[in-house]
Order: C-alpha cells, then structure tokens, then sequence
C-alpha cells in the first residue's frame, strides 16, 4: 500500500471565511494532497486543517498554504483565546500508512528549511524533529506567545533551526515536526474560565509546576471560555491516547467538576480522531455499564452518547474518524478486497448481498489455507483443495448460465403469440434473463483464471459463451411488431412490418412492380439513402425520394406528384407495431404533397389509434388514422 502521512496545520485565523476557504483551496489543489477536515473556531480565532497525501505531496500542500496565509493573515492584529505564535502557529506531520517517524522527522526538515528561505521567517522544529530536548515540547517553544517573540528571538538560546533571528511582525514565527497522533478534545463546562483552568491545572502532566505535577501523562491542558457559546472549556491535547485514552480525560474531568458542583455538558473534538480510540473507549463503557454490543457501528454511536460528542455540532464518525475518511478516498476493491472482519460486519448487515454464497466460499477458504503445509505432499494437499473450491466456485454460475439459456426458446415463442398489451412484460423478461446470463458468465471467466488446471480451463472457457442476444432478438421482434402481416394486394400479396425503426418492407410475390424492395428500414429522413430492386437511390432532406430505380411500366420516382403504375403503396409509418394493408393503384407521395383521397391504397392499421396521426417518412405528411380496422380492397 502507497505511503501516506497526514498534516495538521493550525493557522491563526477562525473568523474570516474567505480566509479559511482560501488556505483550504490551496491545500485541495495541490497534486497528491487530500484535505480531510477544516475546523474553524470562532473564540480561539484558530483553524485547524486536515489533509493526507504521500511525503512529498503534503510538503508542498503545507507550503502552499503557507504561501497564502503570508500573504492573508496579519499577527499583528490577531486576538484569540489559542495560545499563538504565528499566523501558520504550528505545522506537525504525523506517520499513518507505511511511513516511518523518520520519514515525517525529514518532512518537517524539508517543510521548516524551504518555508523559511521563501517567506523570510524564523521556524523551530519540535517533537520527533527537535534538535533539543529543551525544544520537543510545544508550550515550551510557544512560551510568551507571539507578543514575547521580538524578546525571545533576541537570546541566542532561542535562535530558530531555520530562517533569520529576526522579528516579523506579520507572521511571527512557526514552529513545525513530527509526532504521533494527537487528539485535540474539549470538555464543555457551565462554568467560568478560571474554574476550567483549574480543573486543566489538576489533569494535565505538567500540573501546576514541577513540585505540583497533574494526574494525567501526556496531556496538555488549559481552561477557556467560549463567548459563542456562553460555556467554558477544559483544552486538551491527547499527546498519546494509548498512555491517556479518550474516556480516562473525560472520566478524570467529571470527577474534578463533581466535587465543585460544576455541569459537564458534553464534549468536543478537533479535527479527526483514530478509530481505536474511539473503540478503546466503548470498550470501557462496555465493560463498566455490563452492555452487549458487538457492531463497530453500534460501539461508535454509544461513545459519541457518553463523551456528548455531538453536544456543540452534529457528529459524524464518517467524517471525523481518520480510517474511514481514507477509506472512502480509495478505489473500493469489491468484496474480495475487504479484510474477513469486514467481511464478517457485511454478512451480519441487514443488506441483501453478501450472503449464502460468499459465505460458503469464505468457508470453503478458510478450510483449505488451515490444511498444513510443513511437507510437500501437505503443500500440495492444500493447493489441491484451494483449487477445488475454485472449481466449484465456477460451477455454480457455469450452472446458472445453462439454465437461464434454455429460457430464450420458450421466450420467443411466448413473443410470436402474445397479446400486443402485454409487451412490456416480454421485454423485461428478456432483460432480465440477459442479466442473469451476464452476470453468470463474468462470475465464471473472473474465477476461472485462478484455476491452474489447464484442461479445465479450455473446456470450461471453450463452452462458456459470451451472453446470447436473446434479448436483442426479442426487443427488435417487439420494436417491429409480432412478425410480418400479410394483406392481400393486386397480383400478389404485400408483407410488411411497421414500426419505430422498420428494418423491411417487402413485395412477397409478383406484382406489376417486382422490384420494388424497400430495404435497410430508411430510417431516418436525412440519411440520404433508399434501396429499390437493391439499387441505392437517394433521400432529401425532407425524407422523399429525389431519384430510384423506375417500376414495371416505365414509370419513374420523382419528387414531385405522378401517377405510377406500381400497385402498392410502401408507406413506411413511423408508428409501433401497426399494420400497413393496401390495396388498388396509388401515388407516391413526395414532399409537400397532400394526402389526397383516391390517389392512394388504403392504409389499414391494427390496433387503431382513434384520433392519433403520424407522419410517413416521405415529406412528413400526417396521416389520419382510422378508428378501426379496415381492409380496402380498392381505392378509399
């Protein structure tokens, strides 16, 4: 799996919206950087950002919004309750996927050095980077904040790892490096200010000072108070939630307020939070309320109930807990990609797939890989069985495919003889037997090319077949109607067959014009070509006939009005399954031309369509229709 290190800058604005959006614009935009979570608060005037990318991409997604917090955010004029430096305060990477805390060490390297040379301003490295130990500890290196900076920067001992020692009133300075995961978590207190520091003073490690250490290890804390929403707030920053878990800072903070008669009213989350935090601390719930929870799901929703997380603002585990938001920027695998929990969690869902099937090839695995494999015979005894449940995996879709193509004969046949109301029905029976022959058929080629028996494979492969076109035949059968009608004509009988694309029209016996053979359906008007006697003519515009092969009797086809000794009328009608009966001598009709009674053979249409005009495809000329079948044995 590729290398993936999440980045963490906190920029020192929380008010200004364009701002905000501006720097998450320059995050998203950079080549390799996926920006997971900006959370802007008011009080602290402080924006935390949250993107993922490999090494080098969050190097330059973090430059790249340094370049336009320098050029949008002036210290000088900045007030919060956050505790601050700079207007890019501190820029940590942290390890995810694959990466080393060395790795990170170098990003902050690279981040500190180039940030430093392009914008002109003091940088300290701090944490896994730190080249002191006096400097790892962020509110060390923070002391003073930004208003001490023109004095501290000043002492030799507090010379930055990178850039001049020199005071910038726009920026200030930046402090960058590397670290484990850090959870940034607030508890909400009725209370004041100086009450919630007191109780940050008792948790957090550093305490009051060195002869009055706090309780908890690797926590930071302090106590503010949230004008926006009336309340104050225990900070804190969960420097490693496996030596302070989750639960063991809100269970710590509640004890403390309980004895000063003070309200805990939920909590709050910055930013993102790792998955087995969020489970280690459903674990204690679990364990110290007796419940019976076994879903992940379930487990995340009882911690966000106990911890009040959603308390300030809606909370959605999707978007807060850092493994899922991974998860749903990477190309989903399908189920075979999944781990076996995941696939276990997906069988006990209440979700139609995955079910008996995979279940009874997930086992079948499983009992083959815990064959042993210490000799070669055991190695090969266990490949043998891996192979069979192959072979049975393609047996069962081989199978199904079989069965679903002895249906098409009995289909078609139910095509020819159904009623015309029924239609639909045919169709969707025809999709559906598709699909099932499709889905069938790639299930079998997809678990075929795992299969190591070569002669297997050629017999299977050989008598698997792409899916038929069943489907296609039984669709077009219906697009035309149901066969070709015959209707009786002068000197032979006419077969035709109407419909949205006719694909012929043909003279089933001799007439006094035996070539005419309207072929290739002359679908569309505009196409420019028309066969008579299987000679190509051409096609207006409009759709009419401008020159063809002449009929029996020296008649010729024109685009204006003529009388023409061929006995049928060819009138393609751009109307469903309707029949075209005809009868007598006729006129061709031409662009422009009306439909003038006696000049034409009778159009007879079944089912009649009272009322409903359509146009023949020469000239777009309507035709009435009439309200009930007719047959005309002469001129109308």
């Amino acid at each position: 799996m590729a290398k993936l290190v999440e980045c963490v800058p906190n920029f020192s604005e929380g008010n200004n919206k364009e701002v905000i959006d501006a720097v998450a614009q320059a995050i998203s935009q950079t080549p390799g950087c996926v920006l997971l979570d900006v959370d802007a608060g008011a009080s602290t005037n402080r924006t935390v950002y949250t993107f993922v990318g490999s090494p080098e991409a969050v190097v330059e997604g973090a430059l790249s919004a340094a370049r336009v917090a320098g050029q949008l955010i002036d210290m000088s004029r900045h007030s919060g309750e956050h505790p601050r430096m700079g207007a890019l305060d501190v820029c940590p990477f942290v390890p995810v996927r694959n990466v080393s805390m060395e790795e990170c060490v170098t990003c902050a390297q690279i981040f500190g050095q180039r940030l430093a040379a392009e914008l002109g301003v003091p940088v300290y490295l701090y944490g896994a980077a730190a080249r002191d130990e006096s400097r790892k500890a962020l509110p060390s290196i923070r002391a003073g904040e930004y208003e001490a900076l023109p004095e501290k920067l000043a002492k030799p001992e507090w010379a930055p790892d990178f850039g001049p020692p020199t005071f910038v009133p726009r920026w200030g300075a930046t402090v960058t490096g590397a670290r484990t995961f850090l959870i940034a978590y607030n508890i909400n207190l009725l209370c004041t200010k100086e009450l919630a520091h007191r109780i940050a003073l008792n948790i957090r490690e550093q305490g009051r000072g060195p002869d009055q250490p706090g309780r908890l290890k690797k926590v930071q804390g302090i106590g503010w108070y949230l004008e926006e929403e009336n309340m104050a707030q225990v900070s804190t920053n969960l420097l490693d939630f496996e030596t302070t878990p989750l639960h063991a800072v809100y269970e710590e903070i509640c004890r403390d307020a309980q004895e000063l008669n003070l309200p805990v009213v939920g909590s709050q989350l910055v930013g993102l939070i790792p998955k087995k935090a969020m489970l280690d601390a459903a674990e204690f719930y679990i364990k110290k309320e007796k419940l019976f929870i076994l879903e992940e799901e379930q487990k995340i929703r009882l911690v966000v109930n106990r911890l009040g997380l959603d308390s300030l603002s809606p909370f959605h585990p999707q978007d807060r807990i850092i493994e899922y938001l991974v998860e749903a920027g990477e190309v989903d695998g399908g189920l075979v990609a999944k781990p076996l929990g995941a696939f276990v969690r997906a069988v006990g869902a209440r979700s139609a797939a995955p079910g008996g099937g995979s279940v009874s090839a997930a086992a079948g695995a499983l009992e083959a890989m815990k064959l042993p494999k210490n000799t070669p015979e055991e190695r090969e005894r266990r490949t043998a069985a891996m192979q069979q449940g192959l072979k049975t995996a393609v047996g069962v879709p081989y199978g199904l495919a079989e069965k679903v193509s002895g249906l098409w004969p009995a289909l078609k046949e139910l095509a020819r003889h159904c009623n015309l109301a029924c239609k639909s029905d045919i169709q969707v029976g025809a999709k559906m037997l598709e699909a099932a022959v499709f889905g069938a058929y790639f299930n079998v080629m997809i678990n075929l090319k795992d299969i190591t028996d070569e002669k297997f494979k050629l017999v299977v492969s050989g008598a698997a077949r792409a899916p038929p076109g069943g489907a296609a035949e039984v669709g077009r059968r219906w697009r035309r109607g149901p066969g070709t009608r015959r209707a009786p004509c002068r000197g032979g009988t006419l077969g035709c067959t109407v419909g949205v694309a006719l694909l012929s029209c043909r003279v089933a016996s001799d007439t006094s014009c035996p070539h005419t053979d309207v072929t290739e359906g002359l679908r569309a008007a505009g196409r420019g070509e028309a066969r008579l006697g299987g000679r190509a003519g051409t096609a207006g515009q409009a759709g009419g006939l401008r020159r063809a092969r002449e009929c029996s009797g020296g008649a010729a086809v024109a685009n204006k009005a003529g009388k023409y000794s061929c006995p049928c009328l060819l009138a393609l009608l751009v109307s469903a399954s309707r029949e075209l009966l005809c009868s007598g001598t006729s006129s061709i009709i031409s662009p422009g031309l009306s439909l003038g009674k006696g000049d034409f053979c009778c159009l007879g249409l079944h089912p009649p369509i009272p009322g409903a005009e359509v146009d023949d495809w020469v000239g777009r000329i309507p035709v009435a229709l009439p309200a009930r079948r007719s047959l005309c044995m002469g001129t109308c």
